[in-house]
This record gives C-alpha cells, structure tokens and sequence, in this order.
C-alpha cells in the first residue's frame, strides 16, 4: 500500500509534467488515468504467443515490436522497456487536450505547473472533464478546441505503454507515434512546447523514412505522397495563420477584425477544396474541416510542425548523424528561450559546441 502510495504521488508530479495539473481534481483524474494503464498493462511478447490474441492485432503489435526494436536499433532513440507492453483501451483516444487563444489573437493561453513549467496545452484522460474545461473558456470569448491524443510520453519517468490507440490509425502512424515519444525521453525544454513537439515530430518523420527505406521500401512511395500532401496542407494553414496575425496586429477597429478573421478562414475553406483537386481523390484532411476553424485549432497544428523545416536543416548540417543531431538539439535546449530559437532558425552548424 505504501509502494503504491509512493507511485501515486510520483505518478501526479510526472503527469503534471506531461498533461499539467493545477488542483487537486486535476491531479486526481491524472493519477487514476496513468494508474489505471499502468494497471491494465501485458507484454506484447506475451500476447503474440497467445492464440487467443485476434490476428489483426498479432499482425499489428508483431509490426509495432519491430518498429520499437528499430527506434533504438537504427536511430539512437532509447533503449529502455517502453512500448513493450500493450494496453487495449476502450476508447479511441488516451487523453483529451484543451488548447485555448484570445479570440484576436494566435497566442495561446498557458498553463503552467511545477517541474515541466509552462504548456500551451492542459490534458484530460477523461473527454467530459476537457469539454467541462473548456467550456467557461468559449463563455470568456475565447477561441477554444477539444482535441483527442493517441499517445503521450512520461519523458523516460515509466515505461510507457504501447496503445490501441496507437494502432487503429496504420503502420505508417503508428511508427511516427512511437518515434515521436521516444523522441520526448531524449530532450524535453521546461517552457517549451514549439522546441519540444516540433522536436519530437521530425524524429517521428525522419524515423519513418529510415525504417521504410531500410525495411519496407513497399510502402515508401505512399509515404512520401502522404508527406507531400501535408506539406501542402500545412502550407494553407501557415498562409491563414500569418494573414490572421497581419490582421491582428493591425489598427483598424476589433468590429472589422473579427469580420476579417471571417473571411479568411472563409478563404481556407475554398482554398482546401481547390488544393485537394490535385491529390487524386485523396479528402484524409475533410474531417479537419467538420469542426469549425479557429485559431486555436491553427495554433495547434503550428506547435507540432512551424519549427520541423528548421530542424530537419539541422539533421543535414549533423551529416544526418543521430547521435550528432541528438547532441546538437541538447546543446540549444540549455540555451534561453529566445537564443534556443535565434539559433535553431539560423544556420545550422552542428560543430558549434
């Protein structure tokens, strides 16, 4: 009962570090969920001996252990028990994040706690409890979205577990996801979420790229295709969000702003239906659109991906070397705020010590 005690509260100060926790309901709700994982855990070695595990399952974990193998095999990642073991959650997503702006404005709201420091994000394993969140946040005015997460990272605290979640969306994703949260145990910024999740997200990239070209070269080419249509897609949004920060920033009355935010998010509608005639029947990026585009939902594509180009520049200055990179990446994470972000954008020169 003590060790468990002891777990618990390790448990919520790690979580706070992960999805955020401000009072005692927050760190409730954040314990239970991470225990109830941690509960609900099986080896995946296990479960591929098991006859009674269902086939399409066993051809999913057999690729994801492969995957795993790979990330600290090939590409450095750590090499520790996380995703070794399997939880079959009953819900298509782990946990809820809640991501707020000013409604004239492409700032996020913050939220910070102790240890990890300030998130532009605050997490819920529960969907009700986001909602209930984020509701008095709309009621102040301000632009809000819900969003479900297949996975999240302890930053090496525990041994993640692998996710159902993490399955249901394909091998190609899955093998992003994994790379991506390992990517977290190897550098995490307390202040910094741009650094850390763009980070993150072109180890998840890089790393599909690699494990294809060395393992299932069969799937490259659908790869690639699906990268150059995000690109595309991420373009669009990137042309919203600096024509909405142009209009933001101006002088002209917030009556004129607001019917000017409309418009050109009026504008992204068209300009997605025309970009998408030239994908072959391809509409993977419809449902974004089911929910109405605000800047919270931009801003939260814009923390993943504005800062991927930059970094993948520095994977090349690094002689596309991992362990050059990884040790690249650390030095600008010991840096303040502002340089960390002068140099990741400036030239790449991974010989700086």
């Amino acid at each position: 009962m003590k060790r468990l005690l002891i777990v618990a509260i390790v448990s919520a100060a790690l979580l706070c570090s992960t999805i955020g926790c401000s009072r005692l309901g927050y760190y409730g709700q954040s314990v239970g969920g991470h225990l109830s994982l941690l509960a609900g855990r099986e080896p995946v070695a296990r479960l591929l001996e098991d006859e009674a595990t269902a086939p399409k399952r066993r051809k999913q974990l057999r690729l994801a252990s492969e995957i795993r193998d790979y990330a600290s095999h090939r590409l450095r990642l750590p090499d520790n028990d996380s995703y070794r073991d399997y939880v079959e959650l009953d819900r298509p997503y782990v946990v809820w994040n809640v991501v707020a702006t000013p409604e004239l404005s492409l700032e996020p709201i913050r939220w910070c706690f102790p240890v990890v420091g300030c998130l532009t994000y605050r997490g819920y394993f529960d969907e009700a409890a986001a909602r209930a969140y984020a509701e008095p946040l709309r009621e102040q005015g301000h632009d809000v979205m819900v969003r479900g997460v297949r996975a999240y990272s302890t930053l090496g605290w525990f041994d993640d577990p692998l996710l159902s979640s993490m399955l249901d969306q394909g091998a190609l994703a899955t093998a992003e996801v994994i790379f991506h949260e390992l990517a977290h145990q190897i550098l995490y910024v307390r202040d910094d979420t741009i650094f850390n999740e763009a980070f993150a997200s072109t180890v998840g990239e890089l790393g599909v790229k690699q494990w294809l070209t060395d393992l299932h070269p069969e799937w490259l080419a659908d790869y690639d295709a699906a990268l150059r249509r995000r690109d595309q897609f991420l373009t669009l949004l990137r042309n919203t969000s600096d024509a909405l920060r142009t209009l933001y920033a101006s002088a002209v009355p917030e009556a004129e702003k607001r019917a000017g935010k409309q418009r050109i998010l009026a504008r992204l509608r068209e300009e997605y239906t025309h970009l998408k005639r030239g994908w072959g029947g391809f509409d993977g990026y419809d449902p974004w659109f089911e929910t109405p585009v605000n800047n919270a939902r931009l801003i939260s594509v814009a923390v993943y991906r504005d800062r991927v180009p930059d970094f993948m520049r520095w994977f090349d200055a690094c002689g596309r070397d991992y362990d050059r990179f990884y040790s690249a990446v650390k030095r600008m994470g010991k840096l303040p705020r502002a340089r960390r972000h002068e140099v990741l954008t400036g030239a790449a020169d991974c010989s700086a010590g």
